[in-house]
């Protein structure tokens, strides 16, 4: 496909109506055409054998075939396009879009309760052109975004040369840090719920840190984010609830919606939500969290920023940075998309670039060291 030619999507929803407004905004962007659409899996997967697409936005409940159902034999019948899960939020589709997300799809939207908030909101056109055209430049630019299963590396692989991305990006690194960490922030959006699973996965028991992560999801998602990395790691894991004191040894994800910040109370670190308006046009934001974080850990603090779109947690970065702290970044190979985790390494902040698989044995080593 020529380098500016418009991403090619097709459109699989069982509404005609629905179809028909996702073209019209769809094509609204001139960088992207959508090509065909469908009312069910059976008929999408007969044009995609006929046709290349860049993007798929599949909708989950249909009749004759399913969304879940059509999904992994989408992916082995033209793996290199992208499929963006699109269902109403409810708890049960915020489930289905989980699994799915673990099954292949390389992202997900909600879309509003009505076709009217649907033909008149302009965040859900942002949000859906944003994730096309990002998923869709990742993949003309050759990146992987595989799951990242590399041979586990220590601390010693890490050094301060300059290292080269997927794109042959230089990347200077920053030396390593001496002392463990006292907290653990994880920042993470497009990609990010089965790189925290494989994470969260690979932690050992006697982790004493606590753990606070920010994913961009609405309400729902959250909630049942923290359910599965709960499940899969041998950590408590819990939406931060406001007030709530910050312990040692527990994960913590920003609620949908919600700003997490941490905060002196007394002789206590609590956790404080706010609904402070959007920053990178998120709400949680990693900004905030990051921010609130160096304060009180200062050069004790180690912050994770893995696979997403857009720029979400540099800023954030740059005052961990300046307060002593310590950033690592997943790499461009194994990210869905190096928006978030590029920008803090091309910015040279980071002291370790790595593959996902490399990322759980880089916090493991560091966080087990014996505190100074």
């Amino acid at each position: 496909m020529a380098p500016g030619a418009p991403y090619r999507v097709m459109v699989v929803d069982d509404s005609a109506v629905i179809r028909g407004l996702l073209t019209r905004l769809l094509e609204s962007d001139p960088s992207i055409a959508v090509a065909a659409s469908a009312p069910n899996g059976e008929i999408a997967l007969k044009t995609l054998a006929r046709e290349d697409f860049d993007v798929v936005i599949l909708d989950i409940e249909m009749p004759v075939l399913d969304g879940m159902t059509a999904l992994p034999r989408m992916i082995e019948l033209k793996p290199d396009t992208r499929v963006i899960m699109a269902s109403t939020l409810t708890r049960k589709n915020a489930e289905i879009s989980l699994r799915a997300l673990a099954a292949g799809a390389a992202d997900y939207v909600t879309k509003p309760s009505s076709t009217g908030e649907l033909n008149s909101t302009g965040d859900f056109k942002r949000e859906l052109t944003e994730k096309i055209k990002a998923l869709c430049s990742a993949k003309r630019q050759g990146t992987a975004g595989g799951s990242g299963r590399a041979p586990a590396a220590g601390l010693a692989r890490v050094s301060t040369a300059p290292v080269r991305g997927a794109a042959a990006r230089e990347i200077k690194l920053r030396p390593a840090p001496i002392l463990p960490p006292h907290a653990i922030a994880i920042a993470s959006s497009t990609g990010g719920p089965p790189a925290l699973l494989e994470l969260f996965g690979g932690l050992p028991d006697g982790i004493k840190q606590p753990i606070l992560i920010t994913q961009h999801m609405p309400a729902t998602f959250t909630t049942l984010l923290a359910e599965h990395i709960g499940r899969v790691s041998k950590m408590p894991c819990r939406e931060g609830r406001n007030g709530e004191p910050v312990t040692g040894g527990t994960v913590y994800v920003a609620p949908g919606g919600y700003h997490m910040e941490i905060v002196r109370d007394a002789d206590r670190n609590v956790i404080r939500l706010t609904e402070d308006p959007p920053e990178n046009y998120c709400r949680p934001s990693a900004d905030p969290m990051f921010r609130s974080l160096s304060k009180i850990f200062g050069p004790r603090l180690l912050a994770v920023v893995l696979t997403g779109m857009g720029t979400d947690g540099r800023r954030g970065a740059e005052t961990i940075i300046e307060a002593g702290g310590t950033v690592i970044a997943q790499d461009e190979e194994t990210s869905v998309v190096w928006g978030m985790p590029g920008a803090v390494a091309t910015a040279g902040l980071c002291s370790a670039v790595l593959p996902l698989g490399e990322v759980t044995p880089y916090v493991r080593k560091l966080a087990m060291r014996s505190a100074a």
